[in-house]
């Protein structure tokens, strides 16, 4: 249920011109947005001069203290020590809360309003990162760059581990988004995009299928076991900021179509660096495109998204150069320029 990046690398994926022949890609058209001036500036060129890697470590680093202060240590402890293993892990990118404070700031909205729901956000996706690593789900061993937590605390505490983590997030989104910066009504909004995001009809329904279904599920396991925290973070920075019905809608679009995106590309690199490696490990058999369809399909399917995420932020021309930040992240979901992570 990630939507995050295991690699670190500067990667060179060179994408097939040829057009996959059903998946009908949409081909982006040239588009502009308007800043401040009267001067038109191309998307592409805002993109590449924004510094995404400063926007994106400086919110790490904000986000990384308020979640510590949102864990503290206490009776019984050694639950609080799992949840803070896996929540304040060095090695997490923080790309739901970044893209939450993203959206809320396209909108107008105070990044203070938006702390509080990324921070659980990022709980509810440690949470889930948890609960996939346990051997009667993925069986994965290691997780950011550490031993999973239940190799290290045990499968029972991981467990715990997992379920105080859902709760405790929508309790630090009541108790700490300021009431004057946002209404309450917008906050059940909130709370209750996130349950719909994580529950039997998102991310659950991912896993499910991804254990049971067949080759067929690939599309629906990737959508929900990734997509949805996407869409759940871009949905709930608009909600907070007050962003109208319309715009909710192309966020939602957009933000799956990015948490899909950056599995797609992890799944690609990951096969990569397989086929460079001797005496390779047996892959694991999850649904992926590249799993079912091979690595040149996968990355037709790359791009197709990545043109669909941009098409979809088109439509916020009006609010001029806030949008960059979330077209940077489409870039870099394929591209990997730099490393993202808490430790550099």
């Amino acid at each position: 249920m990630a939507f995050s990046t295991v690699i670190s690398s500067s990667p060179h994926l060179f994408f097939p011109r040829k057009t996959p022949t059903k998946l009908k890609p949409t081909t982006p058209t040239p588009s502009s947005i308007r800043c401040s001036s009267s001067t038109s500036i191309p998307i592409p060129s805002l993109s590449t001069q924004f510094d995404l890697k400063t926007y994106w470590m400086t919110l790490i680093g904000e986000i990384n203290q308020k979640l510590d202060e949102a864990i503290p240590v206490q009776y019984p402890e050694k639950i609080y020590e799992a949840m803070r293993y896996s929540v304040l892990a060095k090695a997490a990118k923080r790309a739901p809360p970044v893209m939450c404070v993203a959206a809320c700031e396209l909108f107008g909205g105070n990044r203070l309003a938006a702390f509080p729901t990324a921070c659980a956000l990022e709980m509810v996706h440690a949470a889930s990162l948890i609960h996939d690593d346990l051997p009667c789900m993925d069986d994965d061993q290691s997780r950011r760059g550490q031993p999973s937590n239940h190799t290290i605390y045990g499968v029972d505490m991981a467990i715990l581990a997992g379920d105080a983590l859902f709760p405790l997030g929508f309790r630090h989104i009541v108790s700490h988004t300021p009431s004057d910066l946002v209404p309450e009504p917008r906050l059940l909004r909130v709370i209750t995009e996130i349950a719909r995001a994580v529950g039997s009809t998102g991310m659950a329904a991912g896993q499910f299928l991804d254990l049971e279904g067949g080759p067929d599920s690939v599309e629906f396991v990737q959508e929900k076991k990734f997509g949805e925290m996407g869409e759940c973070s871009a949905v709930c920075g608009g909600l907070l900021a007050g962003a109208e019905d319309d715009e909710i809608q192309r966020l939602r679009r957009y933000g799956r179509a990015v948490g899909v995106l950056y599995q797609v590309v992890d799944d690609v690199l990951k096969e990569k660096m397989r086929e460079n490696e001797e005496n390779e490990e047996i892959r694991k058999q999850g649904k992926s495109y590249v799993g079912l369809y091979g690595v040149e399909k996968a990355l037709e399917v790359a791009e197709e998204l990545r043109a669909k995420a941009k098409k979809e932020l088109d439509g916020f021309e009006k609010y001029g150069e806030s949008v960059v930040p979330l077209y940077s992240f489409v870039d870099y979901a394929v591209d990997r320029g730099f490393s993202v992570d808490g430790a550099s």
